[in-house]
């Protein structure tokens, strides 16, 4: 390849056995990069701890040319320690711009790249910061969720510009490269799936087989969960890891993930049986307290078993290996499709709890004029059409403006389309007191009855449901309602006095 006419630039990645079996492949590299280290593949020609394994991965920044630079990770012990040993110049990256060792490459003569508010900066010995392009404008960060990725993207900058690229191709190359099938096949690919009983829900494929990929999966995973979701894991590994490290796995998955499914990789068992390597995972689970949901000898049906037990707003990781285009074909074949990055910041800033019109919403209700109130809200439908929050707070304008028949039917809309928790039951308690208003009473009693069942100790919805007692002429049972809801939450020390007695007066009234 590299005799090939017209190659100007070549990127090869060599991995610890490759090294031990066969050497390094090249006699000397312009720039060399190490990531991390960590314990994976442990116990296997002759590397038996991490600090060998560092070792062996630090042979390509001993042959980096003297005008070379060697890429290393400051927040990594093993890899910046091998600064020692190397032969070309330090360019050091680390997602903590206070760094000590940011600051020991600087004076060293060498450079660094970081992280500085909100944007990758480089840095230079008597140079301020040098801006690169922003975390937002890096897909493969994923809304900046992805910390391991942002390290990624720090790294590659810094190989980019030590190869020569000039920095305007280096953002344009962080801007678009995309963590989907076609740019990245196998590194936090996310699809957005249609559920078969309804709702949608989001897979996550990545190539994870190891604790630091496991950590970066679920960190991604739960960053993507929605309030009131759940996140569910696809756990499995190949056999070739230690016991320790199987059971350390399985610990991990009970400790972050909601529900565990164990799936198995029959290609990469290794000298292992499932029932085997399946122990260790489910020992290091119930370590933990946590049972899997499910065995499956397949990723396909790993999947499959992930599906069946999701709801509507989950996320699913799966940690995949031989079988991921089998996968990413299957689920194309089902009707989902792949996000791309905006669609994937979307979901990053609805797992916050907000809306990516968040400052437009809550403009919307500093406007004191409730007609132009209205107007706004109307406009930012325009611009989300269909979309069940915009609905739901163009549903509230209408009830501030005394208009109960559009209010309602905006309030219908928004949960039609599938409006979320925590706006879903405050879209039901506002529906039941606007029927309130239009005097249907029975109608609002319903609504609210079935919230005070599945929201008992809710003093809003408690509220609400005395109002409509009252509208239905039984202000008893709304009395009883409230007073028998204040007394068990009431912390006023007098209450402790007569809690019981106030218990037994508002059971009597009810």
């Amino acid at each position: 390849m590299l005799s090939a006419p017209g190659v100007q630039l070549a990127v090869l990645e060599t991995a610890r056995g490759g090294m031990l079996f066969k050497g390094l492949g090249v006699p000397v590299n312009d720039v060399s990069v190490v990531t991390n280290v960590s314990a994976d593949h442990l116990g296997m020609q002759g590397i038996d701890t991490i600090d060998q394994l560092a070792e062996v991965k630090a042979i390509i920044t001993r042959v980096t040319k003297p005008q070379g630079w060697v890429v290393l990770n400051g927040d990594d012990p093993r890899v910046w320690a091998m600064r020692t040993g190397a032969s070309g110049r330090i360019w050091c990256f680390s997602l903590d711009p206070d760094s000590p060792s940011l600051r020991e490459a600087l004076q060293s003569g060498g450079r660094g790249i970081t992280v500085l508010d909100g944007d990758l900066v480089v840095l230079s010995p008597g140079h301020p910061p040098e801006r690169l392009v922003s975390v937002l404008d890096v897909p493969m960060t994923l809304g900046g969720l992805s910390a391991h990725n942002l390290a990624n993207a720090l790294a590659g900058a810094a190989a980019g510009l030590g190869a020569g690229l000039s920095p305007d191709a280096v953002a344009e190359g962080l801007a678009t490269f995309a963590p989907d099938s076609q740019h990245n096949a196998g590194r936090m690919n996310i699809y957005s799936t249609p559920l078969a009983g309804g709702g949608e829900v989001t897979v996550i494929l990545d190539m994870a087989h190891n604790e630091g990929g496991l950590e970066a999966l679920l960190r991604v995973g739960r960053g993507l969960v929605e309030p009131g979701s759940q996140l569910l894991l696809g756990l499995g590994t190949g056999g070739d890891r230690t016991d320790e490290i199987l059971r350390t796995l399985g610990v991990m998955a009970g400790l972050e993930a909601d529900r565990v499914h164990v799936q198995h990789k029959e290609k990469y068992l290794r000298d292992r049986t499932m029932d085997e390597l399946e122990a260790l995972l489910v020992e290091g689970l119930g370590q933990v307290g946590v049972t899997p949901v499910s065995s499956s000898p397949t990723e396909l049906e790993g999947l499959e078993a992930l599906l069946a037990d999701a709801r509507d707003g989950d996320v699913l990781a799966m940690m995949t290996h031989s079988h991921r285009a089998q996968l990413h074909d299957w689920l194309l074949a089902q009707g989902s499709h792949e996000d791309d990055p905006a669609a994937v910041r979307r979901k990053v800033i609805r797992a916050r709890g907000e809306h990516e019109a968040e400052e437009r919403i809550a403009a919307l209700w500093a406007i004191d004029d409730a007609d132009e109130r209205i107007v706004q809200a109307q406009q930012l439908r325009e611009a989300f059409p269909d979309d069940a929050r915009v609905l739901y707070e163009l549903a509230g304008t209408y009830d501030s403006a005394d208009r109960e028949d559009e209010a309602l039917a905006a309030y219908d809309d928004a949960l039609r389309v599938g409006l979320r928790e925590p706006y879903y039951h405050r879209a039901l308690i506002q529906k039941a007191s606007t029927l309130r208003h239009l005097g249907r009473l029975e109608e609002s009693l319903a609504i609210l009855d079935a919230l005070r069942a599945d929201r008992p100790d809710s003093e809003a919805v408690a509220a609400f449901r005395a109002l409509t007692l009252h509208d239905l002429g039984d202000d008893g049972a709304a009395l009883g309602d409230v007073l028998r809801l204040l007394v068990q939450r009431s912390t006023d020390a007098d209450m402790d006095e007569y809690r019981s007695a106030l218990v037994r007066f508002g059971d009597e009234i009810d």
